[in-house]
């Protein structure tokens, strides 16, 4: 049920042009009280809805855009940090002002405010959300009609110069607010990805960093106890707190994968999950503790899907491909490459019509959740699958690890070059040895029985280093070194 609620942000009654450097490739992220606070919050709220809304007005009196068959309303939810909710209150109160109604999620995880978008038909959604960035961090994650993306090229940068601006319309009645805490849709789709009457007794260790995920965890697990599955849940710093009292949820960083790893082996689990703050991103641990890297993931769940729907395409990003390309051609599937990141990935599955993307950084994406990415359905359909196969996970990825090694995803800061000039003479260095070259997304060149991808990350002041082979360890070792040691020479150190 729809009830009202209340907002408490009151934005100044002029509004000066100002520089707005919380503006990323993807989303608004800056740390708090530098480059992201209520104000800014507020500016963008009613520059994106605004904007949406005009497009919809626009289309509204042609009919011919679907955007004219949606509704007038914006979907807004927060993570568990402190500032979330003054920041999304005060994004409330732009929305509002700016004549759109808001249906308030609560707290909620990003995944949650893509599936709502399109559920409600919303002219768009917005996440209050850091993520897994330090506790000193905000930002304000973005999707349009459908659950679509928006990128810098495609509508942020529009939204960023009318925030910065501050020429607003102020003609529009004032938009209404619905708080809508309701979950019951969200866990219901959510539960279509599998079957359990297929499922076999499982333990699971679930470590929902003190982030938004506790509150979904459980309800899930109660869906799961509904139909009588065998699955046994230890919980691990389940409840929600914006102090993250065991550090900032981030299972990237190796040291916090060990109390996830601790608790698989104490408990004699069959499976570890770890999620990221808003838990779009699942991390996956065998039986055994041992983190698996996402790229196998990815690998591990293409093979799902294609053994339940031939013929279909999976998208992949150019970072680690040989497993993923591998997999897709023994399984008769159609491999398609995206440039990593999501806005792209999103729309090469929606151009290819493919079942499902993966990205090796954990971000799975799914075309029945509205080709957006998901960090509940995958572990869903790892415990679907160990049932099915009667395989560990272990068993399951380890023949992927011995085929294709990879060196997992190196970072590097550069001290003296710019990250284009150290592509640049990467590609001069290897150019007698003619290899395959790519240039998708940084640099990718590919000599046969191994191959490498270097690019630029979009998010940090860091360049990203992946490297794999053909079942060649020995190899991979030492090409790992090889070009490690150059980029020290050209001013990168490990990050």
């Amino acid at each position: 049920m729809l009830t009202s609620a209340t907002t408490s942000y009151q934005p100044a009654a002029k509004f000066d042009p100002i520089t707005i450097s919380s503006f990323k490739a993807y989303d608004i992220r800056g740390e708090l009280g530098v480059n992201l606070d209520e104000e800014i919050a507020y500016r963008i709220g009613r520059a994106f809805a605004q904007i949406l809304y005009q497009r919809y007005q626009a289309a509204a009196q042609t009919q011919a855009d679907d955007v004219a068959t949606l509704k007038p309303a914006i979907v807004i939810g927060s993570d568990i940090r402190h500032s979330s909710e003054q920041l999304k209150q005060a994004a409330i109160k732009g929305i509002v002002d700016a004549g759109v109604d808001v249906i308030d999620l609560g707290m909620s995880g990003t995944e949650e405010v893509y599936f709502a978008t399109s559920h409600y038909q919303a002219l768009g959604g917005i996440e209050v959300t850091a993520s897994h960035n330090p506790i000193n961090y905000n930002g304000l994650k973005l999707v349009k009609e459908h659950s679509k993306p928006i990128s810098a090229d495609d509508g942020l940068a529009e939204i960023q110069a009318l925030a910065e601006s501050g020429q607003f319309t102020t003609d529009n009645q004032s938009g209404k607010l619905r708080l809508l805490t309701d979950k019951s849709a969200y866990i219901n789709h959510v539960m279509t990805f599998i079957d359990t009457d297929k499922l076999k007794p499982l333990k699971l260790v679930v470590n929902s960093g003190n982030g938004s995920a506790g509150p979904v965890v459980d309800l899930l697990v109660d869906k799961l106890a509904q139909a009588d599955a065998p699955i046994e849940v230890i919980k691990l710093h389940h409840t929600p707190d914006g102090s993250f009292p065991n550090g900032i949820p981030n299972p990237m960083i190796e040291a916090n994968r060990v109390a996830t790893q601790q608790a698989v082996l104490e408990n004699n689990a069959d499976l570890g999950i770890a999620f990221d703050g808003d838990f779009d991103r699942c991390f996956l641990f065998d039986e055994h503790g041992e983190f698996i890297d996402g790229s196998y993931i990815v690998g591990m769940l293409a093979q799902a899907f294609l053994n339940k729907y031939p013929s279909e395409s999976i998208v992949y990003d150019p970072r680690v491909i040989y497993n993923t390309e591998a997999v897709v051609e023994e399984h008769n599937g159609k491999a398609v490459i995206s440039k990593s990141g999501h806005s792209f990935i999103k729309q090469v599955m929606r151009d290819s019509g493919a079942i499902y993307g993966g990205e090796m950084s954990a971000h799975h994406y799914f075309r029945d959740f509205f080709y957006c990415d998901s960090g509940m359905i995958p572990w869903l359909l790892t415990i679907e699958l160990l049932s099915i196969t009667s395989k560990t996970l272990s068993e399951l990825v380890t023949g992927y690890i011995a085929a294709y090694p990879s060196s997992g995803e190196l970072n590097f800061r550069l001290t003296t070059y710019d990250a284009p000039a150290i592509i640049d003479a990467i590609e001069e260095k290897f150019s007698s040895q003619n290899p395959n070259k790519s240039t998708l997304d940084g640099l990718s060149l590919n000599f046969g029985d191994w191959r490498f991808n270097l690019r630029a990350s979009n998010t940090e002041p860091l360049i990203r280093l992946n490297i794999e082979s053909r079942g060649d360890q020995p190899l991979l070792a030492a090409k790992t070194q090889d070009i490690q040691q150059w980029l020290a020479t050209q001013g990168a150190v490990p990050a």
